[in-house]
């Protein structure tokens, strides 16, 4: 008999190879709206699946992804014209972490709303710095992107991305990282106690929600050929960000990737025509989300899942096996 856990990691490893497959296909077949909607999908499931790595798991609510996003385009966009792309978007990505590191190191001792509010004041402490910056040394806000890559290459690299995140997703909720920051989201001074160095786990996990994000950011930072720290930064990014990953679902693996679907098509079906309504739609899904679904959409899924499909019951030996060395008797 398989293990439950095995048989996940298969079927989760094959709907990512197939989805991606799927998604190298299609700008051979489809138009030029489908590849801009699904490119604008591509970035939220990279950032929501991002951030749900680390703040489903812990329980902290970062509102900083806009800032990483933002570091992210705005490292890209001045190493553009001397630097292959690829290059480009790792510099963007290294940004973003480095930006995480001082970031995290100084607010990751709070938790709720004291953290919350302090992640998205660093953002716009970020953007204002940006805008001020470039006044007084370029005498202009924003730049102008002339030298940019083929929409094809945008789109396979965003895929790249996006496909990384969720692969990465994967690893590391497997991982002893992942458990130790499920065991920070369940009792963060119990984790300490077992020998958990609380600290610096929070730090490489809010990094890795940085690393993903500056990475899409800078690949779409050439999307728009023009940006200015309004753009990159704008705080709607990083509230979709979480509204997306909370609605589908933080803390599993394919519920922020489902809401980010299902939010790109609204955005663009919606959002250029009827902007009221849009954001009415998004405040509609959260409320009902908080009041009758708090672990998300995947979770209502989930139970329909299991209670067709039961899972059999684990050998004593192999529930062991999963227990960390140090949280054994």
């Amino acid at each position: 008999m398989h293990s439950p856990v095995r048989s996940s990691l298969r079927r989760d490893l094959s709907i990512l190879v197939v989805s991606m497959l799927a998604l190298a296909s299609l700008p051979f077949m489809a138009g030029d709206f489908t590849l801009s909607m699904v490119l604008s999908c591509l970035m939220y499931i990279a950032l929501a699946t991002s951030w749900g790595v680390f703040c489903g798991s812990t329980g902290y609510l970062s509102l900083a992804s806009a800032a990483f996003f933002g570091i992210g385009a705005y490292t890209s966009a001045f190493v553009l014209d001397a630097v292959p792309w690829l290059v480009a978007i790792g510099l963007g990505a290294l940004a973003a972490v480095v930006l995480a590191i001082i970031m995290g190191s100084a607010v990751l001792h709070l938790r709720g709303t004291y953290f919350a509010v302090l992640t998205f004041g660093m953002t716009e402490l970020i953007r204002h710095t940006v805008t001020l910056a470039e006044k007084s040394l370029a005498g202009t806000v924003g730049r102008v992107l002339i030298d940019v890559p083929e929409p094809d290459t945008v789109y396979f690299t965003m895929l790249a991305i996006a496909v990384a995140a969720v692969l990465t997703t994967i690893i590391v909720r497997r991982s002893r990282l992942g458990l130790a920051m499920a065991g920070i989201g369940g009792d963060e001074q119990r984790a300490e106690t077992l020998g958990v160095n609380t600290r610096r786990v929070k730090v490489i996990g809010f990094t890795l929600t940085a690393v993903f994000a500056g990475a899409a950011g800078a690949a779409m930072s050439v999307r728009w050929t023009y940006i200015d720290p309004t753009t990159v930064f704008n705080p709607f990014i990083g509230f979709q960000t979480v509204l997306i990953a909370l609605i589908g679902g933080a803390a599993t693996l394919w519920g922020p990737v489902a809401a980010a679907i299902v939010f790109s098509v609204l955005a663009e079906t919606l959002r250029l025509q009827l902007p009221q309504v849009y954001m009415m739609t998004l405040g509609l899904l959260l409320i009902l989300s908080v009041l009758y679904m708090p672990d998300g959409l995947a979770s209502v899924a989930g139970k329909l899942f299991r209670r067709k499909h039961p899972l059999p019951k684990a050998a004593p030996e192999a529930i062991q096996a999963t227990v960390p060395e140090r949280g054994r008797p």
